[in-house]
C-alpha cells in the first residue's frame, strides 16, 4: 500500500516512493541504478550507465525548446545508513519504511534518504512529464557521494553538451550556493622512541566539547581537543618534569574533535594535577557559552614502569599539535563572513612506534590549498615525520559572472516573492569535481528544507518540496 500516494506533489512523490523501495546505501547501488537505465529504457531516452553505476540520460527539449541550450540536472543516487539501536532493518534488502508526520515525510527507526533521493525523484518526474515545458535535458546521477564522492570523481562528462548545471543536493530552500572548497587530507607520522620510566601515571582527559562538521560549523571557533591536548601539554613542561606516554583524540578528520585522551608519567603528580585545573578554568573563560560541557579529568593511576617517548621524540609530538594549522584560516573575499580556508586536526593516535595525524585543509582556492601544502611539508620536516598527501577534491569557485544564477534567482522570485540568498558552503559538493572534469560548467545548487540529514531524525518538509518543485519548473520554462 502507497504510503505518499496523495502527497503532492505526487508526480514527485510517486518516484521517491520506487526509488525508497530498492536498498541503495553508498557502495550498494547497482539496482537503483539499473532502476534508472529501465526508466529511460521504457521512455526511449538516451542512457548511458557506466562501470561505477552512474547513470547519464537526454531527453530533447520540449515544442519551441528544441534548440535551446541543455541544462544538466545532477543528484546522487546513494543514501547514508543509518538506524536506531533497536531496529532490525537490514540496508542490504529491505526498503525504507516511510511515514507521514505533521508536515514531514520521514522514516521509521532509519535514516530517510531524501538526501539526495528527492533530486532523483524531481529529476525522473521532469523526465517523465510530457506536459511540462523544458529545454534539452541531461540528467546526471552520481553514486557513493557520501563517501569520498567516488562516482563525481571517475564519470565521464564527455557526453554532455550542456554548460548550465543544477545541482539538487542543498539543504535549505531560501539559500542558493554558488561555491564550496576543495580540500585534501594531510597524514603526518612522527617516528618515537621509547624508555622505561619508573613513576606515578596519570590520564588526562579532554572532554564535553560540542564538537561539529569540520567544514559547515569550523566558524563558530568550537574547541579541538587535539589542540587543547598540545597546548595543556606544552604548558605542563612549565610546570613540572614528566614524560608522556600517549595521546589519542578524534576518529575522522572532518569532524571537530570531541576529546583527548592523554597519558603521562611523573615522580610527583601534584603539580601538574593544579595546572590542569587552572588550565580548565582558564578555557571555560575563553569559551565561556561556546562550549558549556567543556571538562578536563586528571585521573591519578598506580605506580609502575611505564613505557614513556623520550624527551626528544615528546619535544616533537608537541610541537607539531602546537603548530599545526587549525580552525578559520581566510574568509572569502567576494562574499564577505564566509570562509575561505580551513584546517581541522581531526584525528591524533598514538601507535607503536609513531603518534599519527591527519588534516583536513579546505579551501574555495587552489592555490591556498598547495600554500597549506607547503606549510604542511614545512612543518614535518621540522618535526622530523613522514607524510602524505591523498583524498584530494577541487573546489567549486564562486562565479562573479553566471548565466544559469538569474536565471535560477528570477525562478525563485516568481515562485516565492523574493530572491534568495546566495552563498557559498565551506564543505565539498560534487559541482567541484564535475567542474574539475568539465571546467566551463556554470553550476548552481538548491534543494528542499532537510532536517537531520545522516541521521535516523532526517526529515524531509513536504509543502517545501513542493515549492522547490514549482521554482524547478519555473526555470526550465525560463531556460529557452
Amino acid at each position: 500500500m502507497s504510503v505518499l500516494g496523495q502527497t503532492e506533489p505526487k508526480e514527485v512523490f510517486r518516484f521517491f516512493e520506487e526509488i525508497s523501495q530498492i536498498p541503495r546505501g553508498t557502495y550498494n547501488t547497482k539496482a537503483v541504478s539499473d532502476y534508472c537505465v529501465n526508466f529511460a529504457k521504457e521512455r526511449g531516452l538516451e542512457v548511458i550507465q557506466d562501470e561505477w553505476n552512474n547513470v547519464i540520460m537526454k531527453k530533447n527539449g520540449t515544442a519551441g525548446y528544441e534548440n535551446s541550450e541543455p541544462v544538466i540536472l545532477q543528484g546522487h543516487l546513494d543514501m547514508v545508513c543509518e538506524k536506531t539501536a533497536d531496529s532490525d532493518h537490514d540496508f542490504m534488502k529491505d526498503p525504507i519504511k516511510l511515514m507521514v508526520e505533521d508536515g514531514y515525510v520521514t522514516a521509521d527507526g532509519t535514516t530517510l534518504g531524501a538526501d539526495n533521493g528527492i533530486a532523483v525523484a524531481m529529476v525522473l518526474a521532469l523526465l517523465d512529464s510530457d506536459t511540462i515545458p523544458h529545454p534539452p535535458i541531461e540528467a546526471v546521477f552520481t553514486v557513493d557521494e557520501e563517501v569520498g564522492m567516488n562516482g563525481a570523481m571517475n564519470i565521464d562528462l564527455s557526453p554532455l553538451k550542456g554548460t548550465m548545471l543544477i545541482n539538487l543536493d542543498s539543504e535549505e530552500e531560501d539559500v542558493l550556493t554558488a561555491g564550496c572548497a576543495g580540500g585534501f587530507r594531510f597524514v603526518c607520522q612522527i617516528p618515537v622512541e621509547r624508555e622505561v620510566m619508573s613513576g606515578k601515571g596519570a590520564e588526562i582527559e579532554i572532554c564535553g566539547l560540542r564538537g561539529g562538521h569540520s567544514g559547515v560549523e569550523i566558524h563558530k571557533q568550537r574547541g579541538n581537543a587535539n589542540k587543547l591536548a598540545g597546548r595543556l601539554l606544552c604548558h605542563l613542561r612549565h610546570v613540572a618534569e614528566y614524560a608522556l606516554v600517549e595521546t589519542n583524540g578524534g576518529s575522522k578528520d572532518n569532524v571537530i574533535t570531541l576529546a583527548n585522551k592523554i597519558k603521562i608519567a611523573a615522580k610527583d603528580l601534584a603539580p601538574l594535577k593544579a595546572a590542569v585545573a587552572e588550565m580548565e578554568a582558564a578555557w571555560k573563560v575563553e569559551f565561556g557559552a561556546d562550549e558549556p560541557g567543556l571538562a578536563v579529568k586528571f585521573t591519578e593511576l598506580e605506580d609502575a614502569d611505564y613505557q614513556v617517548m623520550t624527551e626528544a621524540s615528546a619535544k616533537k609530538v608537541i610541537a607539531f599539535l602546537v603548530n599545526c594549522p587549525n580552525g578559520v584560516d581566510e574568509y572569502n573575499r567576494s562574499l564577505p563572513g564566509l570562509v575561505e580556508t580551513s584546517d581541522n586536526l581531526g584525528v591524533t593516535e598514538t601507535e607503536e612506534g609513531c603518534v599519527r595525524f591527519m588534516v583536513l585543509t579546505r579551501s574555495g582556492t587552489a592555490s591556498k590549498l598547495e600554500e597549506f601544502k607547503e606549510k604542511y611539508r614545512c612543518l614535518a620536516n621540522l618535526v622530523g615525520g613522514s607524510y602524505e598527501f591523498n583524498s584530494e577534491y577541487p573546489g567549486w569557485m564562486f562565479k562573479e559572472q553566471s548565466k544559469i544564477r538569474p536565471i535560477v534567482l528570477d525562478a525563485f522570485e516568481h515562485i516565492y516573492g523574493k530572491r534568495p540568498e546566495v552563498t557559498t558552503i565551506h564543505a565539498g559538493l560534487e559541482c567541484g569535481l564535475l567542474s574539475g572534469h568539465k571546467p566551463e560548467l556554470d553550476c548552481i545548487s538548491f534543494g528542499p528544507n532537510m532536517i537531520g540529514v545522516h541521521s535516523v531524525e532526517e526529515r524531509l518538509e513536504i509543502a517545501s518540496a513542493a515549492r522547490i518543485w514549482e521554482a524547478l519548473k519555473e526555470i526550465m520554462k525560463q531556460c529557452k
